[in-house]
C-alpha cells in the first residue's frame, strides 16, 4: 500500500519561510511523478509544483514561481516543498500526491496516491 505523510506547516508572517516534507512509503516503481498541491474551503485543489523520478525535471504554478523549491530525495523517499517569500494567499491546505507515471501535469485527477495534508497559515 502506498502512504504519502505530509509534515512541516504551521503559522508564519508574511514573508516567511517554511519547508514541508512527504514521507514515502510503499511505492513499487522506477518511474513517478509527484507534487504538491494546495486547497482553500471553497475553491479548487491547486496544484503548486511537481518533481519527476527519475530526472528530477520540475514544473511549477506560476504563483510560486521564483519563491517556491521542490526537490526529492530518492535515498529516504522525501520530497520536499521549500517554501519562500510567503504572502497570506499561500495559505491552505497542502497536499502530497504522486501518480505512477513520469511527466504527468498539475491536474489532480492524474494524481492516485494522496496524503492527508498539511495546513499552512500566513498572517499579514
Amino acid at each position: 500500500k502506498v502512504e504519502l505523510v505530509e509534515s512541516g506547516g504551521g503559522s508564519v508572517q508574511t514573508g516567511g519561510s517554511l519547508r514541508l516534507s512527504c514521507g514515502i512509503s510503499g511505492y513499487p516503481n522506477h518511474r513517478a511523478t509527484w507534487a504538491w498541491f494546495r486547497q482553500v474551503p471553497g475553491k479548487e485543489r491547486e496544484g503548486i509544483a511537481r518533481i519527476i523520478q527519475p530526472g528530477d525535471n520540475t514544473m511549477y504554478a506560476e504563483a510560486v514561481k521564483g519563491r517556491f523549491t521542490i526537490s526529492r530525495d530518492s535515498a529516504d523517499n522525501i520530497v520536499y516543498l521549500q517554501m519562500s517569500n510567503l504572502q497570506p494567499e499561500d495559505t491552505g491546505t497542502y497536499y502530497c500526491a504522486g501518480g505512477p507515471w513520469s511527466g504527468l501535469s498539475l491536474r489532480p485527477a492524474e494524481y492516485h496516491y494522496w496524503g492527508q495534508g498539511t495546513q499552512v497559515n500566513v498572517s499579514s
